[in-house]
């Protein structure tokens, strides 16, 4: 099993304990939600990898700001919860799963293992990770890349299929996989473009290889027993305030002021999702999914704004929209974070990401289809 990192911080612990001690009586919706991706649904697995990056970790002031348990840091790249967290809220969870590598136990306890699995589930997702292998590896140094996550998870599920084979079926064909990760690639894809104007590309075939790789890696999934998707597709990713800033630097401004080349990787990419997801339907019994439109819900937020005013810069920044430095307590803060899209120069704030993964529970087939997260977890 490819687990690294080491011991998990105590501001940690004790955030998910008082998080815990708020949640309600309610039964959740499924027995577990397992999370795999990147910086949108980490938890706190970069804290844990001692080759990782400041840039891709989470774990410092301003961080958590807004977390009601803590008021901490926990590696959520948010001011509060974040996308992980919300959905699991609306599954009945007091927050998502804990992360894989703040986890321990003694490989060979495979009881403990077991325990583990069917409480709540495991959160793999790691900051800066994409699709492709090497993701993250040049801004981040070291991060659980989606082979990783994949990989620890059927290591897991083979380890309980050990304990009993058909209690660990049961509970991973009534278990939510959430999956959200691709922007990551589609970063580093403009940023070689950007830096080798002469050199020919093919964006086609750079798509197709994302996409055979998302398909193995689902594949893999429903291999180790997986039954029910939410896969979340990368948004307008040349909006958030880095790649708006970004784009004035390698002149890549597209009419609504964000980076041209990663939001039309990204319109291309989610047709392609969509059609590998409706295939593997058809190739895979029993597999159900939602797929979450990020593109149209991101669209959505500016031309139906509701509280959400501020589009273009980040609450907490620095430069240009926010988006020349991480966020941290030597840079300006916004006072209202509710009503900031983005919280830093990446990632969307708290109150976004509870309204989007409301979106995901019950929308009517604008934003999410063929069915809602609601109708996938009661489906038989």
């Amino acid at each position: 099993m490819a687990r690294r990192g080491g011991a998990s911080a105590l501001i940690v612990v004790l955030c998910s304990v008082l998080a815990l001690a708020l949640q309600g009586a309610a039964e959740p919706l499924v027995p577990a939600m397992f999370v795999f991706g990147d910086s949108l649904v980490d938890v706190g697995n970069n804290n844990h990898l001692a080759g990782c990056n400041v840039v891709c970790r989470a774990n410092y002031p301003r961080y958590g700001i807004d977390l009601p348990s803590c008021h901490s840091p926990t590696g959520r790249f948010s001011n509060g919860y974040n996308l992980a967290d919300r959905l699991a809220q609306r599954l009945g969870f007091a927050e998502s799963p804990p992360s894989f590598l703040s986890l321990s136990w003694n490989a060979g306890d495979a009881t403990s293992l077991a325990r583990r699995l069917s409480k709540q589930g495991i959160n793999f997702a790691s900051g800066g990770s994409g699709l492709l292998r090497t993701t993250g590896q040049h801004l981040c140094g070291e991060v659980l890349s989606m082979a990783d996550q994949v990989g620890n998870f059927t290591s897991l599920v083979q380890m309980l299929g050990s304990i009993d084979r058909r209690a660990a079926a049961d509970l991973l064909a009534k278990s939510l996989i959430f999956v959200s990760v691709g922007s990551n690639d589609l970063f580093e894809y403009a940023d070689r473009v950007a830096a080798n104007r002469s050199a020919s590309r093919n964006d086609t075939e750079f798509l197709q290889g994302l996409v055979a790789t998302y398909t193995a890696y689902a594949k893999d999934l429903y291999a180790a027993g997986a039954k029910k998707f939410i896969v979340v597709s990368p948004s307008l990713v040349g909006c958030c305030p880095s790649q708006r800033k970004r784009a004035r630097d390698v002149k890549d401004v597209d009419l609504s002021g964000c980076r041209g080349l990663p939001n039309n990787l990204s319109a291309q990419l989610y047709p392609m999702i969509d059609s590998m997801l409706d295939g593997l339907s058809q190739e895979l019994p029993g597999i159900k999914y939602s797929l979450a439109d990020s593109i149209k819900m991101a669209g959505n937020f500016i031309t139906n704004p509701g509280n959400v005013t501020t589009f273009d810069h980040a609450c907490c920044g620095s430069g240009n929209f926010g988006g020349e430095s991480v966020c941290n307590s030597t840079v300006h803060l916004c006072p209202d974070r509710s009503r900031y899209l983005f919280w830093d120069w990446f990632h969307p704030t708290d109150a976004v990401s509870e309204i989007t993964a409301n979106q995901l529970f019950v929308d009517n087939g604008t934003f999410v289809h063929p069915i809602n997260v609601h109708q996938l977890v009661a489906a038989p």
